[in-house]
């Protein structure tokens, strides 16, 4: 039987897997690496660290279980709608200047956006600014998140298309978790890229809230992006 595993290097909230890696070894999974497909991912309870965890047929998609208990769903995903275009670079090198402070981060330990991963995160570090509606930042792969042919892995893409979008909703304000995430990669950047990450608002509907997110080459092109659901812990 089919099973992914998440390293405990790829956290999100403590002691859970980081939803965007998650939801990325699902559509992984699901499609199989650099599909260019569309997936739509479902986080039903917090991702185990550091376990095997079970993929089974289920319809068209897929399910993750641990120990017999529901995990995550994964099944094909629809059309989205475009994203916005991408800012110049020279604002989304200096939006990071408006990323709230360390102490007010509810999980200073994610992999993605915490800033006490300063030597093995993603260090997105995504915050309003005036020139874009919604939070920038932007990110360099390192090579050690790179596949084999030099090119990122779709779970690590997945990965920085998570966090922004919550910022971008309020999660600096009112913490909140990965509820679903549909996203496509229509191409793989190599590692040491500079790249433009963005997150935008879509939906407040009391404790939930929608967020898109993009990633673009320098120069505007569009790699990736994806449609959110948060959810506000209570």
């Amino acid at each position: 039987m089919p099973q992914i595993y998440i390293p405990k290097r790829f956290n999100g909230p403590p002691g859970s897997g980081n939803g965007g890696y998650c939801a990325g070894a699902m559509a992984v999974a699901l499609l199989g690496e650099g599909s260019g497909e569309t997936a739509e991912v479902f986080l039903r309870a917090p991702p185990p660290l550091e376990t095997e965890l079970e993929i089974v047929p289920a319809g068209t998609g897929c399910e993750c279980r641990h120990e017999g208990a529901l995990v995550m769903t994964a099944g094909p995903g629809r059309e989205m709608a475009p994203a916005p275009a991408a800012p110049p670079i020279a604002i989304a090198r200096e939006a990071h200047k408006h990323f709230p402070p360390a102490e007010d981060h509810a999980f200073p330990g994610c992999f993605v956006c915490g800033p006490d991963r300063l030597d093995d995160g993603l260090c997105l570090f995504t915050g309003h600014i005036d020139g874009f509606d919604g939070v920038l930042d932007v990110w360099t792969p390192a090579a050690d998140l790179a596949g084999d042919d030099g090119l990122v892995k779709d779970e690590i893409l997945w990965s920085a298309l998570d966090c922004p979008g919550a910022f971008a909703v309020g999660f600096q304000e009112n913490p909140m978790v990965l509820g679903r995430i549909m996203g496509r990669i229509l191409r793989r950047p190599p590692a040491g890229e500079e790249l433009i990450v963005a997150g935008w608002s879509l939906f407040h509907e009391g404790r939930k809230h929608g967020a898109g997110t993009a990633l673009y080459t320098a120069d505007g092109e569009l790699l990736a992006q994806t449609e959110q659901l948060w959810i506000e812990l209570k």
